[in-house]
């Protein structure tokens, strides 16, 4: 692996530590730890007066100048590694956007208000925006890091109309029960339940907070992305005659997080279960964009074999750069 692949996945790696760490940042009420000051902080982080709520927001907010600043640096790295066309240079430009759009989010959730008890219309809005975007960022990261690895440059849109519409569908609606989920952490937080008896009669209450009610679609728009999961896997199995590693990896994904969500619910969600409940949602996030990429992009050269483990950006396939005279003769591992 070159040293740019591997500050990609480096990059993805510590993107994802901020994600957890910004859901601590909510959960934990710490939101206005810093006050209605961005991106300076407003109270104290050093000394016996120090709040641990300020603490926990100002760690945030370093932690995603860091995650900035390893962005800025791949893509000026990115840069000189490739040549004109490469596709993951346009991947790292949109992480790139995707995080100057994070930052302007989250400046507007403090700037605005929109943080600790917060219960308005808009705190849901800005939320579901911002978790909508970060999820986006590791997409893109996701991507620039796999095609670096695999040192593919250009790929070709198949043919198939109902494959592309599918993935397209599929994608935006987890990204879409991504941003419920988010939702429906937020309820959980603002409206502590003494008991799970307790819980769930005030989601089917009719003088509950509309958040409560909001956070019934969650499980049910689940069932949509345990569908898509379930169908990327079959295709990729069907286009290479075998099951992947990866295949095998995502179906496990997928019913951890089905045990990890009803042992959430189960619970009153305890912070540290939410943290560990949108770190599995962010690995089947980027695994799932990495297996749908595989579906409807392909090598110009390229034909699917069957193999043990995918490799990187084409899962199955790996080429033969000197063979030029045979048309880039692919190499089935």
């Amino acid at each position: 692996m070159s040293s740019v692949a591997r500050f990609a996945w480096a990059t993805l790696c510590f993107n994802v530590a901020v994600v957890l760490w910004g859901a601590f940042v909510r959960a934990t009420g710490s939101g206005a730890g810093c006050g209605n000051k961005w991106p300076s902080c407003g109270g104290s982080v050093l000394g016996t007066s120090a709040k641990a709520q300020t603490i926990i927001e100002f760690t945030h907010r370093t932690t995603s100048g860091i995650a900035l600043l390893m962005v800025a640096i791949l893509l000026l790295w990115c840069w000189r590694a490739t040549s004109k066309g490469n596709w993951a240079r346009y991947s790292v430009i949109l992480a790139t956007a995707c995080l100057a759009n994070e930052a302007l989010l989250g400046a507007a959730l403090v700037l605005l208000g929109h943080v600790a008890g917060d219960q308005s219309a808009m705190r849901v809005l800005f939320l579901c925006l911002h978790f909508g975007n970060t999820l986006l960022l590791l997409a893109m990261l996701a991507l620039t890091a796999a095609w670096l690895q695999s040192g593919s440059e250009k790929f070709t849109l198949i043919k198939k109309r109902t494959d592309v519409s599918t993935v397209v569908v599929g994608l935006l609606a987890v990204l879409a029960i991504g941003m419920s989920g988010t939702v429906a952490a937020l309820g959980d937080t603002l409206f502590p339940a003494p008991s799970l008896r307790a819980s769930i009669l005030r989601d089917f209450s009719s003088d509950s907070p509309g958040l409560l009610h909001f956070r019934l679609f969650h499980p049910v728009l689940a069932v949509i992305a345990g569908i898509y999961v379930i169908w990327v896997v079959l295709k990729n199995t069907s286009r290479r005659k075998c099951q992947s590693r990866a295949s095998i990896a995502l179906i496990i994904l997928l019913f951890t997080q089905i045990g990890i969500g009803m042992l959430n619910v189960s619970l009153l969600a305890p912070v540290w279960l939410q943290i560990l409940h949108l770190l599995v949602a962010d690995t089947i996030w980027i695994s799932l964009v990495l297996a749908s990429a595989a579906l409807v992009l392909e090598h110009p050269y390229a034909r699917h074999g069957c193999v043990a483990a995918p490799s990187h950006g084409i899962p199955g396939v790996q080429w033969d750069p000197i063979a030029q005279h045979e048309g880039l003769k692919l190499i089935d591992r």
